[in-house]
Protein backbone atom coordinates (compact mmCIF):
# COMPACT_ATOMS: atom_id res chain seq x y z
CA UNK A 1 0.00 0.00 0.00
CA UNK A 2 3.15 2.51 0.80
CA UNK A 3 4.66 1.33 -2.11
CA UNK A 4 1.46 2.36 -4.58
CA UNK A 5 1.13 5.87 -2.32
CA UNK A 6 4.70 6.31 -2.87
CA UNK A 7 4.41 5.41 -7.01
CA UNK A 8 1.62 7.56 -7.01
CA UNK A 9 3.17 10.72 -5.35
CA UNK A 10 6.03 10.68 -8.26
CA UNK A 11 3.60 10.35 -10.78
CA UNK A 12 1.97 13.63 -9.62
CA UNK A 13 5.28 15.30 -9.38
CA UNK A 14 6.27 14.44 -12.71
CA UNK A 15 2.71 15.83 -14.37
CA UNK A 16 3.18 18.85 -11.79
CA UNK A 17 6.78 19.55 -13.83
CA UNK A 18 5.41 18.68 -16.97
CA UNK A 19 2.70 21.51 -17.01
CA UNK A 20 5.18 23.67 -15.21
CA UNK A 21 7.37 23.13 -18.28
CA UNK A 22 4.39 23.80 -20.90
CA UNK A 23 3.33 26.83 -19.02
CA UNK A 24 6.93 28.24 -20.04
CA UNK A 25 7.57 27.16 -23.59
CA UNK A 26 7.30 29.98 -25.88
CA UNK A 27 4.74 29.98 -29.14
CA UNK A 28 6.29 31.64 -32.50
CA UNK A 29 4.05 34.29 -31.81
CA UNK A 30 5.30 35.26 -28.35
CA UNK A 31 8.90 36.75 -27.90
CA UNK A 32 10.28 36.61 -23.43
CA UNK A 33 12.54 38.99 -22.38
CA UNK A 34 12.60 38.13 -19.03
CA UNK A 35 11.13 40.73 -16.57
CA UNK A 36 7.91 42.28 -16.95
CA UNK A 37 9.46 45.81 -16.38
CA UNK A 38 11.79 45.26 -19.63
CA UNK A 39 8.95 44.03 -21.58
CA UNK A 40 6.83 46.94 -20.67
CA UNK A 41 9.22 49.55 -21.02
CA UNK A 42 10.46 47.95 -24.64
CA UNK A 43 6.65 48.09 -25.66
CA UNK A 44 6.75 51.80 -24.67
CA UNK A 45 9.53 51.93 -26.99
CA UNK A 46 8.89 50.07 -29.75
CA UNK A 47 5.00 52.32 -29.84
CA UNK A 48 7.27 55.45 -29.58
CA UNK A 49 9.25 54.36 -32.09
CA UNK A 50 6.23 53.85 -34.34
CA UNK A 51 4.64 56.98 -33.78
CA UNK A 52 7.73 58.37 -35.03
CA UNK A 53 8.30 56.56 -37.87
CA UNK A 54 4.08 56.88 -38.89
CA UNK A 55 4.90 60.72 -38.48
CA UNK A 56 7.68 60.57 -41.43
CA UNK A 57 5.54 58.39 -43.49
CA UNK A 58 2.80 60.99 -43.16
CA UNK A 59 5.59 64.27 -44.30
CA UNK A 60 6.68 61.70 -46.77
CA UNK A 61 3.01 61.54 -48.43
CA UNK A 62 3.14 64.62 -49.10
CA UNK A 63 5.52 64.52 -51.89
CA UNK A 64 2.78 61.79 -53.28
CA UNK A 65 4.00 60.21 -56.63
CA UNK A 66 6.43 63.40 -57.75
CA UNK A 67 9.52 61.28 -56.78
CA UNK A 68 8.02 58.59 -59.09
CA UNK A 69 7.41 60.84 -62.11
CA UNK A 70 10.57 62.56 -61.78
CA UNK A 71 12.27 59.41 -61.62
CA UNK A 72 9.82 58.24 -64.51
CA UNK A 73 10.75 61.44 -67.11
CA UNK A 74 14.47 61.43 -66.06
CA UNK A 75 14.59 58.12 -67.64
CA UNK A 76 12.30 58.86 -70.70
CA UNK A 77 14.51 61.67 -71.33
CA UNK A 78 17.63 59.57 -70.94
CA UNK A 79 15.64 57.17 -73.63
CA UNK A 80 15.07 60.29 -75.80
CA UNK A 81 18.65 61.81 -75.65
CA UNK A 82 20.08 58.00 -76.74
CA UNK A 83 18.29 57.52 -79.67
CA UNK A 84 18.83 61.01 -81.04
CA UNK A 85 22.15 60.60 -80.95
CA UNK A 86 22.55 57.34 -82.55
CA UNK A 87 20.19 59.45 -85.50
CA UNK A 88 22.55 61.89 -85.64
CA UNK A 89 25.45 59.34 -85.74
CA UNK A 90 23.08 57.98 -89.02
CA UNK A 91 22.77 61.18 -90.22
CA UNK A 92 26.60 62.02 -89.98
CA UNK A 93 27.41 58.74 -91.68
CA UNK A 94 24.93 59.31 -94.66
CA UNK A 95 26.49 62.91 -95.34
CA UNK A 96 29.88 61.39 -95.48
CA UNK A 97 28.65 58.65 -97.68
CA UNK A 98 27.52 61.47 -100.07
CA UNK A 99 30.70 63.05 -100.18
CA UNK A 100 32.34 60.22 -100.63
CA UNK A 101 30.20 59.07 -103.72
CA UNK A 102 30.67 63.10 -104.68
CA UNK A 103 34.64 62.79 -104.67
CA UNK A 104 33.86 59.27 -106.78
CA UNK A 105 32.33 61.30 -109.24
CA UNK A 106 35.06 63.83 -109.65
CA UNK A 107 37.41 61.01 -110.12
CA UNK A 108 35.57 59.17 -112.80
CA UNK A 109 35.54 62.95 -114.47
CA UNK A 110 38.57 63.62 -114.52
CA UNK A 111 39.21 60.04 -115.62
CA UNK A 112 37.05 60.67 -118.56
CA UNK A 113 38.78 63.74 -119.58
CA UNK A 114 41.88 61.95 -119.82
CA UNK A 115 40.98 59.52 -121.93
CA UNK A 116 39.29 61.47 -124.16
CA UNK A 117 42.05 63.12 -124.50
CA UNK A 118 44.20 60.20 -125.51
CA UNK A 119 41.68 59.46 -127.52
CA UNK A 120 43.32 61.66 -130.21
CA UNK A 121 46.81 60.17 -129.91
CA UNK A 122 45.53 56.21 -130.59
CA UNK A 123 47.68 54.39 -132.73
CA UNK A 124 45.70 51.78 -133.51
CA UNK A 125 41.86 50.32 -132.86
CA UNK A 126 42.54 48.19 -130.20
CA UNK A 127 43.56 50.88 -128.11
CA UNK A 128 40.94 53.24 -129.12
CA UNK A 129 38.38 50.10 -127.77
CA UNK A 130 40.37 50.08 -125.05
CA UNK A 131 40.25 54.08 -124.20
CA UNK A 132 36.30 53.87 -125.14
CA UNK A 133 35.66 51.06 -122.59
CA UNK A 134 37.31 52.47 -119.80
CA UNK A 135 35.36 55.97 -120.67
CA UNK A 136 31.62 53.87 -120.66
CA UNK A 137 32.93 52.42 -117.14
CA UNK A 138 34.04 55.66 -115.69
CA UNK A 139 30.46 57.11 -117.42
CA UNK A 140 28.22 54.20 -115.56
CA UNK A 141 30.30 54.88 -111.99
CA UNK A 142 28.84 58.33 -112.35
CA UNK A 143 25.21 57.17 -112.62
CA UNK A 144 25.98 54.80 -109.49
CA UNK A 145 27.08 57.18 -107.72
CA UNK A 146 24.18 59.89 -108.81
CA UNK A 147 21.89 57.44 -108.37
CA UNK A 148 23.08 56.37 -104.59
CA UNK A 149 23.11 60.39 -103.70
CA UNK A 150 19.42 60.31 -104.81
CA UNK A 151 18.76 57.65 -102.47
CA UNK A 152 21.08 58.60 -99.31
CA UNK A 153 19.59 61.87 -99.59
CA UNK A 154 15.96 60.71 -98.95
CA UNK A 155 17.34 58.76 -96.13
CA UNK A 156 18.86 62.29 -95.07
CA UNK A 157 15.18 63.77 -95.73
CA UNK A 158 13.44 60.92 -93.43
CA UNK A 159 16.32 61.25 -90.71
CA UNK A 160 16.39 64.83 -90.21
CA UNK A 161 12.28 64.86 -89.93
CA UNK A 162 12.60 62.03 -86.93
CA UNK A 163 15.41 64.37 -85.34
CA UNK A 164 13.43 67.02 -85.53
CA UNK A 165 10.48 65.01 -83.92
CA UNK A 166 12.72 63.78 -81.22
CA UNK A 167 13.99 66.86 -80.43
CA UNK A 168 10.71 68.16 -80.01
CA UNK A 169 9.59 65.61 -78.05
CA UNK A 170 13.25 66.24 -75.67
CA UNK A 171 11.96 69.30 -75.33
CA UNK A 172 9.05 68.98 -74.03
CA UNK A 173 10.04 66.21 -71.98
CA UNK A 174 12.42 67.91 -70.57
CA UNK A 175 10.28 71.44 -69.66
CA UNK A 176 7.62 68.79 -68.14
CA UNK A 177 10.71 67.58 -65.68
CA UNK A 178 12.18 70.39 -64.94
CA UNK A 179 8.49 71.88 -63.65
CA UNK A 180 8.27 68.58 -61.75
CA UNK A 181 12.00 68.84 -60.24
CA UNK A 182 11.09 72.08 -58.94
CA UNK A 183 7.48 70.84 -57.58
CA UNK A 184 9.39 68.10 -56.00
CA UNK A 185 12.22 70.46 -54.86
CA UNK A 186 10.34 72.97 -53.78
CA UNK A 187 7.94 70.54 -51.36
CA UNK A 188 10.77 68.90 -50.04
CA UNK A 189 12.36 72.19 -49.16
CA UNK A 190 8.88 72.74 -46.90
CA UNK A 191 9.29 69.18 -45.16
CA UNK A 192 13.12 68.37 -45.17
CA UNK A 193 13.43 70.08 -41.72
CA UNK A 194 10.45 68.43 -39.78
CA UNK A 195 11.91 65.06 -41.85
CA UNK A 196 15.20 65.42 -40.38
CA UNK A 197 13.68 66.32 -36.67
CA UNK A 198 11.55 63.05 -36.81
CA UNK A 199 14.28 61.25 -38.03
CA UNK A 200 16.71 62.06 -35.66
CA UNK A 201 14.33 61.36 -32.92
CA UNK A 202 13.92 58.06 -34.34
CA UNK A 203 17.69 57.42 -34.02
CA UNK A 204 17.37 58.73 -30.31
CA UNK A 205 14.22 56.22 -29.75
CA UNK A 206 16.02 52.98 -31.34
CA UNK A 207 18.90 53.35 -28.22
CA UNK A 208 16.44 51.83 -26.07
CA UNK A 209 15.67 49.20 -28.26
CA UNK A 210 17.67 45.87 -27.98
CA UNK A 211 19.18 45.58 -31.38
CA UNK A 212 17.87 41.68 -31.72
CA UNK A 213 13.82 43.73 -31.00
CA UNK A 214 15.10 46.18 -32.99
CA UNK A 215 16.21 44.34 -36.54
CA UNK A 216 12.31 42.48 -35.81
CA UNK A 217 10.34 45.61 -35.78
CA UNK A 218 12.53 47.22 -38.91
CA UNK A 219 12.03 44.14 -40.91
CA UNK A 220 8.14 43.61 -39.98
CA UNK A 221 8.11 47.48 -40.83
CA UNK A 222 9.59 47.05 -44.37
CA UNK A 223 7.37 44.19 -45.29
CA UNK A 224 4.03 46.22 -44.39
CA UNK A 225 2.64 48.62 -47.45
CA UNK A 226 1.52 51.26 -44.41
CA UNK A 227 4.39 50.50 -42.40
CA UNK A 228 3.15 49.70 -39.23
CA UNK A 229 4.92 47.36 -37.36
CA UNK A 230 3.43 48.10 -33.85
CA UNK A 231 -0.43 48.46 -33.87
CA UNK A 232 -3.14 48.53 -30.67
CA UNK A 233 -6.07 46.79 -30.44
CA UNK A 234 -8.92 48.39 -31.49
CA UNK A 235 -12.67 46.35 -31.23
CA UNK A 236 -10.89 43.14 -29.99
CA UNK A 237 -9.05 43.38 -33.46
CA UNK A 238 -5.35 43.64 -34.88
CA UNK A 239 -5.14 47.31 -35.54
CA UNK A 240 -3.11 46.69 -38.95
CA UNK A 241 -4.95 43.55 -40.54
CA UNK A 242 -8.12 43.52 -38.20
CA UNK A 243 -8.26 40.13 -37.80
CA UNK A 244 -9.82 39.21 -34.63
CA UNK A 245 -8.03 38.67 -31.30
CA UNK A 246 -9.28 35.74 -28.81
CA UNK A 247 -10.09 36.89 -25.10
CA UNK A 248 -7.11 35.10 -23.72
CA UNK A 249 -5.09 36.44 -25.91
CA UNK A 250 -5.86 39.61 -25.35
CA UNK A 251 -5.43 38.44 -21.76
CA UNK A 252 -1.88 37.84 -22.05
CA UNK A 253 -1.16 41.27 -24.22
CA UNK A 254 -2.84 42.98 -21.03
CA UNK A 255 -0.16 41.68 -18.77
CA UNK A 256 2.80 43.03 -20.61
CA UNK A 257 5.02 39.97 -19.94
CA UNK A 258 5.85 39.07 -23.27
CA UNK A 259 5.98 40.44 -26.51
CA UNK A 260 3.22 38.88 -28.56
CA UNK A 261 2.61 39.30 -32.23
CA UNK A 262 -0.71 38.93 -34.57
CA UNK A 263 -1.17 35.44 -35.52
CA UNK A 264 -2.26 36.55 -39.11
CA UNK A 265 0.00 39.68 -40.25
CA UNK A 266 3.37 38.80 -37.61
CA UNK A 267 2.72 42.73 -36.26
CA UNK A 268 3.66 43.61 -32.21
CA UNK A 269 0.53 44.01 -30.24
CA UNK A 270 -0.11 46.24 -27.71
CA UNK A 271 -2.97 47.53 -25.86
CA UNK A 272 -4.18 51.14 -24.69
CA UNK A 273 -2.41 50.88 -21.33
CA UNK A 274 1.24 50.78 -23.46
CA UNK A 275 -0.13 53.52 -25.74
CA UNK A 276 -0.96 55.97 -22.99
CA UNK A 277 2.27 55.21 -21.16
CA UNK A 278 4.12 55.60 -24.27
CA UNK A 279 2.63 59.58 -24.73
CA UNK A 280 3.68 60.39 -21.08
CA UNK A 281 7.33 59.58 -21.28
Amino acid sequence: MAAKKQSKKAEDTQSTEIIDKAKNVQTPNEIDLGADKTVESTLIALYKLQTTYSKIDKVRTIRGELPLEVSDLEDACLGLQTRLDKFKEGLKAFENEITEKKESIKRSQFLIEKYKEQLDNVRNNREYDALSKEIEFEDLDIQVNEKNIKEISLKITEKQEEIANLTADLENHNQELELKRNELNSIIGETEKDESALLEQAKQQETFIDERMLNAFTRIRTSMRNGLATVKIERNACGGCFSKISPQRQLDIQMHKKIIVCEFCGRILIDDKIAEMSKNE
